[in-house]
């Protein structure tokens, strides 16, 4: 007969410890047996035929009982859970306490008790958008120097042109660069190769030579020649501009199909804008409206959610890390920490997933959004339809469980977030 024993009770979780006697043991080792007879060669008995007495004094009941723990302790558990009418929120974390007889302790935590308020109040104003004649001026000009060609100048170096030059450096008569025939735009943010180069170069003529000194940063790669100074000798072979095409409906025409004149091209600059600066002020809105509800909610959770939300990014990290041919010891020799010090860092942001999770779970529920099987399989069609020549690949991916439910994890997290901007 089990024995079970709420060592603790809380509104989120419940300890218990449950104890086993052989009665109930029986059946798992049973099955341990069936498992175990198929793998063992037996001396007067054919494979697979030795009675489980004979099995269990040949290895030993402990052997049985250690291999049906496995099954015996997750299925004792969940009978336990249904004869105590408990709901286990996420997986209970179990603690081998006894083999003889087996005895274990369950830490179960339980659906968390979220309180959003009158969330209904909420009101988060929407940017507004608006787009001026100056932001569409600045993509026709962009558009205008990507597609211009550079040509040949006789002038002296401006900033933004492109030059050819060969150039040395050195440090303490040591040749650190060495190039010829590099391309080169001068530019007041450009640092390379130190900072101030491009100074130097501003009206030189093509031709001219030039020596200069400058000071190596701090931070450069080889620190033995941090803070010294580096001497230049510098020749300009070749100074180019771009060619800048006239602002006229030809050169609507010319960046692409669909533009038969310079107003329609800026109609359809400006209409992308207003596209782009709308869905950004609807993710704003939205990002607003999850951290004001969340702010006023009120939250009961097991730290176990927490715990397991911190370690799942954890193992997302190292999936990550394995993508790269890297694994977490070698990164954290990379950054300098250990693995308890990177937890830490990782800790508040797997508070404030799970945190946001929870409150959005519950406003489904509060709001009865669901997402259905049909509404699934749609978002999987489409995903396939959308992906040309791994259409195939696409649809084996997705069509398992997995793989569904988290599609409808997405959906949904998509229907609540729109439901929240609404309200």
């Amino acid at each position: 007969m089990l024995k079970v024993n709420r060592e603790s009770a809380t509104s989120t979780e419940v300890t218990l410890n449950i104890e086993m006697d052989s009665e109930d043991e029986d059946p798992f080792i049973d099955r341990s047996y069936r498992r175990t007879v198929n793998r063992l060669q037996i001396p007067g008995f054919r494979k697979g035929k030795a009675p489980r007495s004979i099995v269990e004094s040949y290895v030993g009941r402990t052997s049985l009982l250690h291999e049906a723990l496995e099954f015996m302790i997750p299925e004792t558990l969940n009978k336990v859970l249904q004869d105590e009418d408990l709901k286990a929120f996420i997986e209970p974390e179990v603690e081998v306490l006894d083999i003889e007889p087996v005895s274990f302790k369950a830490v179960v935590p339980l659906e968390p008790v979220v309180d959003l308020g009158d969330y209904r109040s909420l009101r988060i104003e929407r940017d507004t958008v608006e787009i001026t004649d100056e932001q569409v001026d600045e993509v026709v000009e962009r558009l205008r120097r990507e597609s211009a060609p550079w040509e040949p100048v006789d002038r002296p170096v401006k900033f933004g042109d492109l030059l050819s030059i060969d150039v040395k450096g050195t440090i303490e008569g040591e040749e650190v660069i060495n190039d010829e025939g590099v391309d080169y735009i001068p530019q007041q943010e450009n640092v390379l190769p130190f900072p101030g180069f491009s100074i130097y170069l501003e009206g030189m003529n093509e031709g001219q030579e030039k020596d200069f000194t400058l000071t190596v940063p701090e931070d450069y790669p080889r620190p033995q020649f941090a803070g010294k100074e580096c001497r230049f000798h510098v020749k300009i072979l070749s100074i180019k501009e771009k060619a800048l095409a006239e602002l006229d409906d030809e050169f609507a025409k010319g960046v692409g199909e669909g533009y038969d004149s310079l107003e329609a091209l800026r109609e359809h600059i400006r209409n992308r804008l207003t596209e782009e600066a709308e869905s950004e002020a609807n993710r704003e809105l939205q990002s607003k409206s999850l951290e004001a509800l969340v702010s006023q909610a009120s939250i009961q959770a097991s730290d176990m959610l927490y715990q397991r939300e911190l370690e799942s990014m954890q193992q997302e990290q190292e999936r990550m890390l394995r993508s790269q041919r890297l694994d977490m010891d070698t990164y954290l020799s990379y950054i300098g920490k250990t693995e308890e010090e990177f937890q830490e860092e990782l800790r508040p942001s797997a508070q404030e997933r799970m945190t946001r999770y929870l409150v959005l779970r519950k406003l489904a529920q509060e709001e009865n959004i669901e997402i259905t099987p049909e509404e699934v399989q749609e978002e999987i069609d489409s995903l396939v339809a959308s992906a040309g020549e791994a259409a195939q690949q696409m649809r084996r991916t997705l069509s398992s469980e997995n793989a569904r439910e988290n599609i409808r994890g997405s959906l949904l997290n998509r229907k609540v977030m729109e439901r929240l901007t609404e309200i």
